[in-house]
């Protein structure tokens, strides 16, 4: 029963995974049969890279702000939204909307809504008498935007998530807690929070595997500029393998970003996951 996923996996998963690790220790060009051993050389030379290490910081921070943001806008969403009030399939399905929208198409959006001279957001900037920005095209400014796009892509996935998780608190204790006259606030932090705290810690691995994937975003909205400001290290290895054709190169960066992956996983799970609330235990 299982074969049919297995022989899928394998294909297009473990065997690429293999085939990167072992084209990182050697020169391979794309479209090219000529294959040379280099060692750890391709390793020496992304260490040593400077766009690397920039592409790098670009990432995490990225992760290190987007992740968190969407998180609580998320928690805060789902929470408004798990009341009986008047249209709530309405409302809920408006926040989850953006999650829909295909990622270039959300992108194209975004550079519209960033637009300089005729953006709509520029333009209501200049209605609050607040100075125009460049958006896309400040070094200082181009990452950010990006990012608060991605807060906007990730936050209704997270609270479609999280409101499956809400439904499942026991409403008994929320009216204990207000008979002892607790706050909202309280209840959010004392109540909610620690028995969807699996789910939360759910959300934090997933949003973290999607944030070090993040390619299309930048790639329709900035290309990784202006002058690098915003290049990850997706981005980073798509540029070496298909612009550059250094297969070889390009293996190892990913293979770079799969390892640390693996190491930041480890430190949230051995941290934020001995702190996750389980009912029953």
């Amino acid at each position: 029963m299982l074969l049919p996923s297995l022989v899928f996996l394998s294909a297009f998963t473990y065997w690429p995974i293999l085939r990167s690790f072992y084209f990182s220790f050697h020169d391979v060009m794309l479209g090219s049969d000529k294959i040379y051993f280099l060692g750890w050389e391709n390793y020496e030379r992304v260490l040593s890279d400077a766009l690397f290490w920039k592409s790098f910081r670009n990432t995490a921070f990225y992760t290190l702000i987007t992740i968190p943001a969407a998180i609580v806008c998320a928690l805060l969403l789902a929470v408004a939204l798990d009341t009986k009030i008047r249209g709530v399939a309405l409302y809920r399905s408006a926040f989850f909307y953006p999650v829909m929208i295909p990622s270039v198409a959300a992108g194209m959006v975004w550079v519209f809504l960033y637009a300089p001279g005729y953006g709509p957001i520029n333009a209501m900037m200049e209605t609050l008498g607040l100075p125009k920005l460049e958006w896309l095209y400040s070094s200082d400014w181009a990452l950010p935007a990006i990012m608060v796009m991605s807060i906007w892509k990730y936050s209704g996935y997270f609270m479609l998530i999280l409101l499956a998780a809400l439904q499942m608190v026991p409403r008994d204790l929320y009216e204990a807690a207000r008979l002892d006259g607790v706050s909202g606030w309280h209840q959010l932090i004392h109540i909610t929070v620690p028995l969807i705290s699996p789910t939360i810690y759910f959300v934090v691995i997933i949003g973290v595997l999607h944030s070090y994937q993040i390619f299309d975003y930048v790639f329709v909205m900035t290309q990784g500029g202006p002058a690098d400001a915003t290049n990850v290290l997706t981005l980073y290895i798509y540029q070496n393998a298909f612009q550059y054709q250094d297969i070889g190169f390009a293996s190892t960066v990913a293979n770079m970003l799969l390892l640390f992956i693996g190491g930041l996983i480890a430190v949230i799970a051995s941290t934020l996951g001995r702190r996750v609330h389980y009912l029953g235990r």
